[in-house]
């Protein structure tokens, strides 16, 4: 085989630059093998120095499997948007996907050493940030990625027709609902937003009698858990209706979901 048949060789199989092939090559003695052997280590080493840069763009990516009984979604993150782009971090990202679809979050510490070497293809660090694996009945889960990859959702929902279930996705992508229903809001959160609207209810140069003051404030809380809350939200598709509504009249339910921002807090 001619060097530049194994320059080539090296390169489908690595993913990684003509120069660099041809100089694990050279430090190899020309063994298509041990280059590549060469290369991995060469990935890790450059990995690690890359560790301490910054991942901050990146692309989610979801999977659903045959019957519908389980979906994941996946955040992968890099330093360039135009790396986001690239064929082989939109192959990694797949993998991971389907992964945690068969096993779970559990697995992507398993991912370590393809992430190295993805890291040596396209020259920015990547970090797996998360991951998660919904499971229901066959047929009620629906996964929904916007054009840009950037956000998406997962979701359990019962019932209904393929439509109504890919439109509730799209709508808890696009709206950002943070539970399905009021009684599923945290105390906490609760209490957090009211100390907000009462600080804010305060404010001015004239005091507001305390009765006005805790209608306001009830008021702000109220408008809260309607927007916090998917049942409650104006549906994205006829705003006149609310996505509870929507789902009442397809006969379906919404049991859970999760929803994935690139680079939003996971806290």
């Amino acid at each position: 085989m001619s060097d530049i048949a194994k320059i080539k060789e090296v390169r489908e199989r690595t993913g990684i630059g003509f120069s660099d092939c041809k100089k694990a090559l050279a430090e190899s003695d020309w063994d298509i093998e041990a280059a590549i052997s060469y290369i991995r280590k060469q990935s890790s080493i450059k990995a690690a120095k890359k560790a301490d840069r910054t991942a901050a763009e990146g692309r989610l990516m979801s999977a659903v499997n045959a019957d519908a009984s389980a979906g994941s979604l996946v955040e992968v993150n890099v330093e360039t948007d135009f790396a986001a782009r690239n064929e082989r971090f939109t192959a990694f990202i797949q993998d991971v996907a389907e992964a945690v679809l068969e096993r779970g979050s559990d697995c992507l510490d398993s991912f370590e050493k393809a992430r190295q070497e993805l890291v040596q293809t396209i020259g920015e660090n990547v970090s797996i940030r998360r991951g998660v694996k919904i499971k229901g009945a066959p047929g009620s889960i629906v996964a929904y990625l916007h054009t840009n990859g950037t956000v998406g959702a997962v979701a359990e929902v019962e019932n209904g027709t393929e439509e109504t279930k890919k439109d509730v996705a799209m709508h808890i992508t696009a709206m950002s609902p943070l539970v399905v229903s009021a009684e599923q809001l945290p105390a906490e959160v609760i209490e957090k937003e009211r100390k907000i609207s009462l600080e804010r209810a305060q404010l001015g140069d004239k005091p507001k009698p305390a009765n006005i003051i805790e209608r306001i404030v009830e008021g702000q809380v109220q408008k809260f858990q309607a927007e916090s809350c998917l049942l409650s939200q104006a549906f994205v598709r006829d705003p006149k209706t609310t996505v509870g509504e929507v789902l009442k009249a397809a006969g379906a339910t919404v049991n859970q979901f999760v929803r994935y921002q690139v680079g939003e807090s996971t806290e």
